[in-house]
C-alpha cells in the first residue's frame, strides 16, 4: 500500500534536497505489487483457489454444451442456472453462519471432498447416459422439463428431452452446488484472515486475477477436450482439482479467525448479515451494481447458441468465447495490482459498468467470430474492476466476525445473478431470440447504472481503496 512521504524530511544519495517529483517516485517504489504473496499461507490457498476455479468452470462449459447438444434447447440451458441458484438462494445464509461460529478451514475441506464425489458422479452418469435405464422418476422428470420447454419455445419447437441423463444431471448440479455454496461463504471471509490490514486491496485484486486465469484456463481447455477426447475427461479433472484443493489447504496454520461469540439465537445471528449489508450504503450500492450489471447483461448462458447458430465456431469456439472475458479480466487485475490505489474508485466503478453494458450490447449485434471475441475481451476488462472495487469495500468494511455472514449476502446477490441471469437470458432468449436477450440485457444494465447514480449519489464520492470506509 502506498506511503504518505514528507518531502522535507528526504535525501538524495549526495545529501541534496531532490527536486519535487522525487517523493512521488518514493511512493510508486513504496508499493509493492506482490503484497499479498509475501503471506505464504495466501499464496497455498491462492493455489489451491486456481485450480478449483480452472476445474469448475470447466465443468460449467462441458455441462452447457452437453445439455444443449442433448435437447437443442435454450429454456434447459437456463435451467442450468436455476438448479444451480436455487441451494445459493436458500443456504447462502445459513453457511455464512456456520462460517463465523466454526473453522472455516474446516468447511472448505468437508466442502471439497463433496464436490469431488459429485464431479465423479457427473461423469459417470456422461459416460454411460445410453445405458441408463429409463425409469418412472427420470421418465416424468423428462416430461415435466419437455412442458416446461415447450412453453417457452412453442415458436422453435426443435427440442427434445428424451435422455435419461438430464434429470440426473440437474441433480447433480443442485448436489455440487449445495457443496459450493458452503465452501464459497468459507473462502471468501477465509482469505482476509491470511494477510494483513494493509495487503486486503491486494489480496482482493490477486483473488481476481486468480479466478480470471481460472477462467481462461479452464474454459479454452474443456473446449478443446470436449472436441477430442470427451464430456466425462473434464469432469474427472475437476474431481481431481478439487482434490488438489484439499491439499493444498490442508497444511494452512490456523488463521487469526475472530469467531462470532454473541448468544444471539440462529434466526438474529443470521438476519445481522442482512442488517449490516442494509445499513452500509456504499456495500448496497455496490451490490446493486453488481447483481443488475451480471443479472441483465450476462451472455455467458447464450454461448452454446451463438457459438452454434450465430457465429458457427462449435465447442472450440465455444471454449474462446467463455475464455475471452477472464482474458480481458485478468490483464485488467495486472494492470490494477502494479499501479497505485485508485483514488476515485467510485466513478471508476460506475463507468466501468457502463462500459460493461455497452460491450454486451455489441456483443449481442456482433456475427463476426473475431470481433465479438474482442468485445467480450472488453466485457471482462470492465467487469474486472467492477469486482475489485466492490470486493475491497465489503472486505474493509466488515468486521472479521461477521464477514462469513456477509460474504453469504453478498454471495446471494452477486452469485445468484450469475445463475438467474443465465434462466433469464435462457427464457427470454427461447421467447424472442438471442440476439433481442443479450442486446435488452445490455441497455438494461447501462439504465441500472444511472438508476444508482441518482438513487445513492455518495457511489461517486468513493474516493481511494487504502482508506477507511463507511
Amino acid at each position: 500500500m502506498s506511503q504518505r512521504v514528507d518531502p522535507s524530511s528526504y535525501q538524495s544519495p549526495e545529501g541534496e534536497r531532490p527536486a519535487v517529483p522525487a517523493p512521488i517516485e518514493l511512493e510508486r517504489r513504496a508499493h509493492d505489487p506482490y503484497a499479498a504473496f509475501r503471506f505464504g499461507d495466501f499464496s497455498l490457498f491462492t493455489a489451491g483457489n486456481l485450480l478449483s476455479i480452472t476445474g469448475r468452470l470447466m465443468l460449467a462449459v462441458a455441462v452447457e454444451w452437453e445439455v444443449y447438444a442433448r435437447t437443442r434447447s435454450a429454456t434447459a440451458l437456463g435451467l442450468v442456472g436455476l438448479v444451480i441458484a436455487v441451494p445459493v438462494v436458500t443456504l447462502s445464509l445459513p453457511a455464512g453462519h456456520l462460517a463465523d461460529r466454526f473453522s472455516r478451514k474446516r468447511i472448505i475441506l468437508v466442502s471439497q471432498i463433496f464436490s469431488l464425489l459429485t464431479s465423479l458422479a457427473l461423469a459417470l452418469v456422461s459416460w454411460r447416459h445410453l445405458a441408463i435405464p429409463a425409469i418412472a422418476p427420470l421418465r416424468e422428470s423428462n416430461r415435466v422439463l419437455t412442458a416446461i420447454a415447450g412453453f417457452f419455445e412453442r415458436h422453435h419447437p426443435i427440442f427434445h428431452f428424451d435422455d435419461a441423463s438430464i434429470p440426473l444431471i440437474y441433480l447433480l448440479l443442485f448436489l455440487g452446488a449445495v457443496a459450493r455454496t458452503f465452501s464459497w461463504a468459507a473462502r471468501s471471509s477465509f482469505f482476509p484472515t491470511l494477510i494483513s490490514r494493509d495487503a486486503f486491496a491486494n489480496a482482493v485484486t490477486w483473488n481476481n486475477s486468480v479466478f480470471q486465469i481460472g477462467s481462461v484456463v479452464g474454459p479454452a481447455f474443456s473446449g478443446l477436450l470436449i472436441a477430442y477426447i470427451g464430456f466425462p475427461f473434464v469432469y474427472l479433472l475437476d474431481a481431481l482439482c478439487a482434490f488438489c484443493f484439499f491439499f493444498l489447504v490442508l497444511p494452512i496454520r490456523r488463521s487469526k479467525q475472530r469467531r462470532d461469540q454473541s448468544e444471539a439465537g440462529t434466526w438474529k445471528s443470521l438476519m445481522a448479515g442482512l442488517r449490516f449489508v442494509f445499513r452500509r450504503k456504499v456495500i448496497l450500492a455496490t451490490i446493486t451494481l453488481d447483481l443488475f450489471a451480471v443479472l441483465l447483461g450476462g451472455a455467458t448462458a447464450l454461448m452454446p447458441i451463438f457459438a452454434d447458430q450465430i457465429l458457427h465456431c462449435g465447442p472450440v469456439g465455444l471454449g474462446w468465447l467463455r475464455a475471452m472475458p477472464a482474458i480481458g479480466a485478468f490483464a485488467m487485475a495486472l494492470v490494477v495490482a502494479h499501479l497505485p490505489p485508485m483514488k476515485q474508485a467510485g466513478q471508476a466503478l460506475l463507468w466501468c459498468v457502463s462500459g460493461f453494458g455497452i460491450a454486451t450490447v455489441l456483443f449481442g449485434l456482433s456475427k463476426i467470430f473475431w470481433l465479438s471475441l474482442g468485445l467480450l475481451l472488453l466485457l471482462g476488462a470492465f467487469d474486472s474492476v467492477s469486482v475489485i472495487i466492490r470486493g475491497s469495500i465489503v472486505q474493509l468494511v466488515t468486521p472479521d466476525e461477521m464477514r462469513g455472514r456477509v460474504s453469504s449476502v453478498n454471495n446471494i446477490f452477486i452469485g445468484t445473478s450469475n445463475e438467474f441471469g443465465a434462466l433469464e437470458s435462457g427464457l427470454t432468449s427461447a421467447l424472442f431470440g438471442p440476439v433481442i436477450s443479450v442486446v435488452a440485457g445490455g441497455i438494461g444494465t447501462i439504465l441500472v447504472v444511472l438508476g444508482v447514480t441518482f438513487h445513492w449519489p455518495e457511489t461517486r464520492k468513493i474516493g481511494a481503496l487504502d482508506k477507511n470506509l463507511r
